[in-house]
């Protein structure tokens, strides 16, 4: 029987999170072969890792990798099921990782990020196995987005882990491109300018506007100024170049934007767990229920 250093049983540990014993005995059965170990590990590990794969993940965090001439980037969400787990380095650096492989490798999808390999050499699909059987968390990499800036720099900010906000520029101000991605993370326009409000939201917010303006009893000439008035109002308050500044609200990030000499190409914001339904727990009774499953 081959001798199991106790140096290999605490990688394994560290590796997968699982106890001593159990790891102990993986190493024997493989002769001491770490990976094989792991690998048995996650077969065995297989049926819990699809049972968690099931369960709602809406936390977790945002990350963004810049290229060092500032002209690419990439910026992801990645999901956990607790907070807990989200500020953990494990996580943290895994969503690192994964930003910087989309946007050296621009995949298509989550699959194909799976797909990827790892600076390590694994492919992220098994890293992210790995993941689940040390954390034990449904860890899910939802959605994630590429930059490219030609004639101006791609910049970002990140509010602790949970809101980030990747811009592409025209214009090489790193200061103020820097400045409106914090605003784009305070105010959460919908979109950079007039021009980009879909046909169907302006078309919505002007019948709700009407309706208000004929309650009034006006003149109709008198209503259509009232609704061209109402809907500038509304414009610009819902895009980036409309809003005030949130640094200085004397002037709109437009006017900002427009005395760099700079213009905002692109934008994504991120919000962690967004429009995730969230399961309601009742702490009592999951208290109750693990008391009595005892």
């Amino acid at each position: 029987m081959t001798a199991i250093k106790a140096s290999v049983v605490k990688e394994l540990r560290e590796r997968t999170g699982c106890g001593m014993m159990e790891c102990k005995k993986a190493l024997t059965a493989t002769g001491g072969d770490i990976e094989a170990a792991i690998e048995e590990m996650r077969k065995k590990g297989m049926a819990k890792n699809d049972k968690l794969a099931s369960r709602v993940a809406a936390e977790g965090t945002i990350a963004f990798v810049i290229a060092d001439d500032k002209k690419s980037g990439a910026i992801v969400e990645i999901n956990c099921e607790t907070d807990f787990v989200s500020g953990g380095d494990a996580f943290k650096d895994f969503a690192k990782s994964v930003a910087k492989a989309i946007l050296e490798n621009r995949p298509a999808d989550s699959d194909a990020v799976l797909a990827l390999t790892a600076e390590d050499g694994r492919t992220f699909k098994e890293v992210r196995e790995e993941l689940l059987l040390k954390l034990g968390e449904n860890i899910q990499i939802r959605r994630f987005e590429t930059f490219d800036a030609e004639q101006g720099i791609v910049e970002g900010y990140l509010h602790g882990n949970r809101i980030g906000v990747l811009l592409a520029t025209e214009g090489d101000n790193a200061e103020i491109a820097k400045d409106v991605a914090m605003h784009v993370a305070a105010i959460n326009p919908m979109c950079i300018s007039e021009a980009d409000v879909p046909a169907d939201v302006l078309e919505k917010e002007k019948g709700i506007l009407v309706a208000q303006a004929q309650e009034s009893g006006k003149p109709m000439e008198i209503i259509e100024k009232m609704i061209q008035g109402r809907l500038r109002k509304y414009l610009a308050e819902i895009t980036l170049e409309g809003q005030a500044f949130v640094k200085d609200t004397d002037i709109t990030v437009g006017k900002l934007l427009k005395d760099a000499g700079m213009k905002i190409v692109k934008m994504q914001r991120y919000g962690v767990g967004e429009g995730i339904e969230k399961k309601e727990e009742n702490f009592a009774e999951e208290v109750m229920a693990q008391v009595k499953g005892s």
